[in-house]
């Protein structure tokens, strides 16, 4: 067993003072499911009406409860629902035990709230390939049911975290005609990370008044520009879920309005950028640009490309402006570009013009900025007006160190 991994050095000073959300509430317990002496099962109830969107993994290999919420959402109901999380076994590649587990967990968790059983999301982050002792679980459903706090957010966000360093959390207030709307989530996400659709598990609350149908559009559009758009290692997980979940306690209707879906992107933007600045062994945070690309789908190629490419990132913890890694990602990328009108950027600094390097290209000045705990690298194609920005972390030996022993 390896030593108790420091937390990220890119981590926020403390988790954020979220507000409490109307038609939320929140239990946790140290239930043994891996972890011992930490809560690692998350309840969150939900009031009636709730309405709940979300997208998943796309992975060939999902998870039994991916699968088991994917099956659940949509549609629209007056009773109220529950997330049920639990850390340290994923319940993926589990047969026929992942699906009983998934069945038990979630009517137990029925039964205890008083919901159907067709409302009750479940997930679960951890170890793959090993049976979920889902019994650990459902021994504590019906304390869990009767210690539902409105202000035990944090704990929740404990409570989900495998490799995380710390928890993640993030909010926002919508101003809807002179009327507060808030939203509050957490999320938990170090490695394995390179989404497929949204990215680890992520859970975010609102007290909004909107329509599934509405809600999921927006989620699914701005799951495109934030959780899509993050990569740690280039690992897509087996588990990967977003929920975001709408009371409507507020009373004020949001379809349509501008600054809910600001605000909402938002949070989930803030989320996705805690969840690399917690990539396993990560010293770096990195934007990257890219512009002038033939289509936005492109400019999402060439960077991703870019950021998931170990030379590229290990050229990051080595503080190296070595600018000849990122042809080579935008080259193999698949996306078109052209040798002779690439562009490329190390923060202010212009190190590559029109196929070559900069005739200003000052080297000191690159390294200077490489050495910084936030970057950037901004590359223009050349093509056209396509543009996207994706964000990734630095390759270093903590990466190993944690997950060469990661299952024991």
């Amino acid at each position: 067993m390896s030593a108790p991994i420091a937390v990220s050095p890119l981590a926020p000073v403390s988790f954020p003072d979220l507000p409490e959300v109307a038609g939320v509430e929140f239990a946790t317990v140290a239930a043994g499911v891996k972890y011992q002496d930490r809560d690692d099962v998350m309840l969150a109830k939900l009031a009636p009406g709730t309405a709940i969107a979300g997208v998943f993994t796309k992975s060939a290999t999902r998870s039994a409860p991916v699968l088991d919420c994917q099956a659940k959402l949509g549609g629209t109901t007056d009773a109220g629902a529950a997330i049920l999380v639990n850390s340290g076994n994923s319940n993926a590649f589990t047969g026929r035990n992942g699906l009983a587990a998934v069945e038990a967990i979630t009517r137990a968790t029925a039964l205890a709230c008083d919901l159907p059983e067709s409302r009750v999301f479940s997930s679960s982050t951890g170890v793959i390939g090993e049976p979920l002792p889902f019994e650990r679980i459902t021994a504590h459903l019906e304390r869990l049911a009767a210690s539902l706090e409105r202000n035990a957010i944090e704990s929740a966000a404990r409570a989900i975290m495998t490799t995380d360093t710390f928890p993640k959390g993030a909010s926002a207030t919508a101003d809807i005609n002179g009327n507060n709307v808030t939203i509050a989530g957490i999320a938990k996400g170090s490695g394995m990370i390179a989404p497929d659709m949204a990215t680890m598990l992520v859970y975010i609350f609102t007290d909004a008044k909107i329509s599934q149908a509405d809600l999921q559009t927006l989620v699914s559009e701005h799951n495109d520009t934030t959780f899509n758009c993050i990569t740690v290692d280039s690992d897509t997980s087996t588990s990967d879920s977003l929920l975001v979940a709408a009371t409507g306690k507020s009373g004020i209707d949001v379809s349509g309005e501008r600054a809910f879906s600001d605000s909402l992107h938002q949070v989930m933007l803030d989320l996705a950028h805690q969840v690399v600045r917690d990539g396993e062994g990560a010293t770096k945070f990195v934007e990257i640009e890219v512009t002038g690309a033939a289509s936005d789908a492109d400019a999402k190629t060439h960077g991703l490309s870019i950021a998931n490419s170990p030379l590229v990132k290990t050229a990051i913890a080595g503080e190296d402006p070595n600018w000849g890694r990122v042809v080579m990602a935008v080259g193999k990328s698949g996306a078109a570009a052209d040798r002779d009108l690439l562009s490329i950027r190390f923060g202010d600094v212009v190190v590559a013009e029109m196929g070559w390097v900069s005739p200003t290209y000052d080297e000191a000045k690159a390294a200077h900025h490489m050495k910084g705990d936030t970057l950037f690298i901004g590359v223009d194609i050349g093509l056209g007006t396509g543009q996207a920005t994706v964000w990734t972390c630095d390759l270093t030996n903590g990466y190993i160190d944690i997950n060469a022993d990661y299952r024991s």
